[in-house]
């Protein structure tokens, strides 16, 4: 019988406590500061490329390790350190995961270098699919692509909401409808190369959270992309779309492969919040004297950083197992995927919460992070489908039937 451990491998803690280090020593003292200019952090950015934290060579790394571990591991120190910063350095991702997951060899050796830039230039990448009649509801997506056969070029015409790095990205992924007879099973995604006429991002949306981040509505105008734009080929498509019409099943669609790929990886960041929180107070209660004994003595106060912790290593081992079961090609039959991201995103908010109730009136000041890392985790209950959203992934797996 194979020996089972969850003793990390030594490669996996010398990335963990390389991450850490970095988060300590460059992505903490940086993080208020950006969290209130809501600015891109490009001296951050440049600084994490320099180590070889920020390009793909790091994320190729990271997906090769055959545990599955290794990005979440990663991801969960780096948002520890601030996750306004960390989703700057990872936001890329995203978009390189959508041409991971959909596009040829040819396309990855063409864009994937292009999302990151070079280390004296770094660049970032966007990954476009929310619309605002369309964020959980795919099915709905409004934004066309219409083949031109004379010129062998997608004409993309539509408007994409919370882009993450929409607008100041180099390489666009975007997803759109090009049979919305077929509803999510009639989409595919587009690589939008840098410097396309016709898309536009206007305004940068202001947050309640992750505002070191940027984060903008991206509208397309007639933008015309090459035909090797389009991820996996005119071919594929075309046979997956006759599939479709045919009432065969079809593999998902872009914008969900993507998010299948990456809600794991969004658990691990909201975990790095959540711990950051919970170490934090726990320091707290143990310094802060009141009737003559530090808080912590108290069972009210005790007891919270007891669920705190709990809480914390529950949704670590979920994020860890749907990590390893991705990366192994288990199939989700139950929404591990989606339980890794619920559990994680839901401890984060209330994990910080509790924090800002243990520092009492100081919790409520910026002189402490506890409030920026509330505002922080609220998102992981929103952002890549809602709580809501994976409640209803979960529930369609365990029954087999089509609730709603």
């Amino acid at each position: 019988m194979a020996e089972f451990s969850l003793d990390l491998t030594e490669e996996q803690r010398d990335l963990r406590d390389w991450v850490h280090g970095f988060a300590a020593e460059v992505v903490r003292p940086a993080a208020a500061e950006w969290d209130a200019r809501e600015d891109t952090p490009w001296p951050v950015i440049q600084e994490a490329a320099k180590v070889g934290l920020y390009g793909f060579e790091f994320l190729a790394t990271c997906w090769a390790d055959p545990t599955g571990l290794s990005l979440p591991i990663a991801s969960e120190e780096l948002f520890w350190g601030d996750a306004g910063i960390g989703l700057s350095i990872f936001g890329t991702s995203l978009a390189v995961a959508a041409i991971y997951g959909a596009g040829t060899p040819d396309q990855m050796v063409e864009w994937v270098p292009q999302c990151f830039g070079d280390v004296d230039s770094p660049a970032v990448a966007a990954f476009c699919t929310s619309e605002p009649e369309a964020g959980s509801d795919v099915g709905a997506m409004r934004t066309r692509a219409v083949y031109d056969e004379a010129t062998d070029e997608w004409v993309l015409t539509g408007q994409k909401a919370y882009a993450t790095n929409g607008g100041i990205a180099g390489v666009h992924v975007v997803t759109a409808s090009v049979d919305p007879t077929l509803g999510s099973r009639g989409q595919a995604a587009f690589v939008v190369p840098p410097g396309t006429p016709g898309l536009a991002a206007t305004r940068k949306l202001r947050k309640l959270g992750l505002r070191a981040s940027h984060t903008a509505d991206v509208f397309l105008d007639g933008v015309r992309v090459p035909g090797r734009c389009l991820l996996g080929g005119r071919d594929a498509l075309l046979e997956r779309l006759d599939r479709a019409r045919s009432g065969q099943r079809v593999t998902g669609q872009a914008a969900m492969r993507t998010f299948e790929l990456s809600r794991p990886t969004v658990g691990a960041q909201a975990l790095g919040v959540a711990r950051a929180a919970y170490e934090y107070a726990l320091d707290y209660a143990k310094e802060r004297v009141q009737f003559g004994r530090p808080i912590i003595e108290n069972q009210a106060v005790a007891f919270a950083l007891a669920d705190m912790r709990m809480e914390i290593d529950a949704a670590r081992l979920l994020v860890w197992r749907a990590s390893w079961m991705g990366r192994n090609n288990r199939p989700f039959t139950a929404g591990e995927g989606s339980m890794s991201k619920l559990k994680a995103g839901e401890v984060a908010v209330s994990v910080t919460e509790k924090a800002v109730q243990l520092l009492g009136g100081a919790g409520f000041l910026r002189d402490h992070p506890v409030e920026r890392w509330y505002r922080d985790a609220k998102i992981y209950t929103i952002f890549e489908g809602t709580s809501e959203i994976q409640r209803l992934v979960i529930s369609r797996a365990i029954s087999g039937m089509q609730i709603r």
